[in-house]
């Protein structure tokens, strides 16, 4: 019917599936490519920060204890100065030693600006100084009287002294009994006044040799220093000039038990008396029980020592004398025109909160501290923490003083206030300073002066062979020039066999402390 030109149309029923494939291919070539790839590396990355997370936190911790440990244990660098060239940078550990014999120059900041502790002179200078002697005194006090057993004035304080030792005080046949009314008029000023100062009676004990007296006789200055009942060792004096050799002496004060000691460990005395630099002066029969007191007797009264001596510097035993003396002279009195040079006290101002910390630290009984305190508070003792614009309080492990008859007197009161009380001189230092009211001139030197020179570290065994530097052996020009260092030299190396004594030093009472 409808012929050849007809158009068949199939009809079958996978039609509607082809169709639908094709739709599900169209479908398919719509999605951009790459998604899967993403969304499961992205799942992955979860899985596996949630499986680790703890690994992921640990790891730089250890890579920073890793590290941190490598510096501690890394030397520090140096640093170059123009001045000093290269140094150091300071470390906090204790080191066993160093150069002994370098004079390492100590700065402090005052008022933002870097300067040093102390200025000496120019190592040409120092050459040229040279002891003043015969100067008019303008002192109020023209000579000072010296109590003793054979002044009928002192009769009456005397009566009870039948033996060495008075009982229930500290005052013997060395220091005489000083009544409470001697002491109320030993602080009044006049020009000839009469006042116990040790050496009371030829029984009190101190007793020196006739050729130590005579050595000490001759010396003009002095630096002193003193080592009882076992004690430290002998540090050898560095530093200082050829002036200072000729002039100055060098007296250490033993007793029979530091020498012994002392021997023991190899540290002999030579047929002339010297160790190194040191005249060795054996004391025998020492007054006091109390080793500390023993060692307020060369402290305080060397102008009883060393009778013909203008001038003298004490140093505690735990220290190296490493200063040219009659720089220190110079710079501590000459220049600021002051009879007595002393340390500030690094903590503490104030006599009253010292005496709390003195018993908090039981470094003296409560009891006797209180009696001072006591005493103090009725003569009037005020609690300013400062005297005439100077600290009130002062750390007395190094004095330096002119011999005046007024700073012997100060002298002689402050040792007989160590006697009536307490050993802690700190304690009587601003009262006898207060009462006595005339001495005015007085040098309070920084605690960087003697606090960065006043120490006793670890020092290497065998390094005393070394020979006594003069200034001239340093090529520092303008360097610090404090009063003490403190790496400190042993007397000598010790013999083979000998081994390492234990030695207390009773003799100081003074604390170290590190600003």
């Amino acid at each position: 019917m409808f012929g050849n030109n007809s158009i068949s149309i199939s009809v079958s029923d996978e039609d509607p599936d082809e169709l639908g494939r094709m739709r599900v291919r169209v479908r398919r070539k719509r999605k951009k490519p790459g998604h899967p790839v993403k969304n499961e590396l992205a799942r992955t990355v979860v899985l596996l920060l949630l499986k680790y997370w703890m690994f992921l936190i640990l790891l730089p911790a250890v890579g920073l204890l890793v590290f941190e440990a490598s510096r501690i244990g890394r030397k520090p660098s140096p640093l170059t100065t123009p001045e000093l060239g290269t140094v150091t940078k300071p470390s906090l550990e204790k080191k066993p030693g160093g150069n002994l014999n370098r004079l390492d120059p100590t700065t402090r900041v005052v008022g933002g600006v870097r300067e040093r502790c102390l200025k000496l002179l120019p190592p040409e200078e120092l050459e040229h100084l040279g002891i003043p002697m015969g100067e008019e005194s303008t002192s109020p006090v023209d000579k000072v009287l010296y109590l003793s057993e054979n002044d009928t004035a002192s009769l009456e304080g005397n009566a009870a002294l039948s033996q060495q030792h008075t009982e229930g005080t500290r005052f013997n046949l060395f220091t005489g009994n000083q009544t409470l009314d001697q002491r109320a008029k030993s602080f009044k000023m006049s020009e000839t006044p009469m006042v116990h100062c040790g050496f009371y009676s030829d029984s009190g004990g101190f007793k020196i040799s006739k050729e130590d007296k005579d050595y000490m006789q001759s010396c003009k200055a002095v630096v002193s220093t003193c080592a009882f009942g076992g004690g430290d060792d002998l540090y050898q004096p560095i530093g200082m000039s050829e002036a200072s050799v000729r002039e100055v002496c060098y007296v250490a004060f033993w007793d029979e038990i530091t020498l012994s000691a002392q021997e023991l460990g190899g540290h002999r005395i030579g047929e002339d008396g010297f160790i190194g630099r040191w005249r060795i002066v054996v004391v025998r029969e020492l007054p006091f029980t109390d080793q500390r007191l023993n060692g307020k007797i060369p402290k305080m009264l060397s102008h009883r020592l060393f009778p013909h001596a203008k001038y003298s510097i004490w140093v505690d035993s735990k220290a190296q004398f490493r200063r040219d003396p009659l720089g220190v002279l110079e710079a501590l009195l000459w220049r600021s025109n002051s009879v007595l040079a002393i340390s500030e006290h690094g903590a503490r101002s104030s006599v009253y909160d010292e005496a709390k910390a003195v018993v908090k630290k039981n470094k003296a009984a409560p009891e006797e501290v209180e009696v001072q305190l006591t005493q103090y508070r009725n003569d009037g003792f005020p609690k300013d923490k400062r005297f005439n614009g100077k600290k009130a309080l002062s750390e007395a492990s190094v004095i330096v003083r002119e011999h005046t008859p007024l700073t012997n007197l100060f002298m002689c009161l402050w040792f007989n206030e160590v006697v009536r009380f307490t050993s802690r001189d700190q304690l009587s230092f601003p009262y006898v300073l207060w009462r006595l009211r005339v001495l005015e001139n007085i040098n309070m030197f920084p605690v960087c002066t003697r606090l960065r020179g006043v120490q006793a570290p670890m020092v290497p065994q065998g390094a005393f062979d070394n020979p006594v530097p003069l200034v001239e052996d340093f090529e520092l020009v303008d360097f610090d020039l404090t009063l003490l260092y403190d790496v400190p030299l042993p007397l000598a190396p010790p013999k083979e066999g000998i081994g390492k004594n234990e030695i207390i030093d009773l003799t100081s009472d003074t604390e170290l402390m590190v600003d």
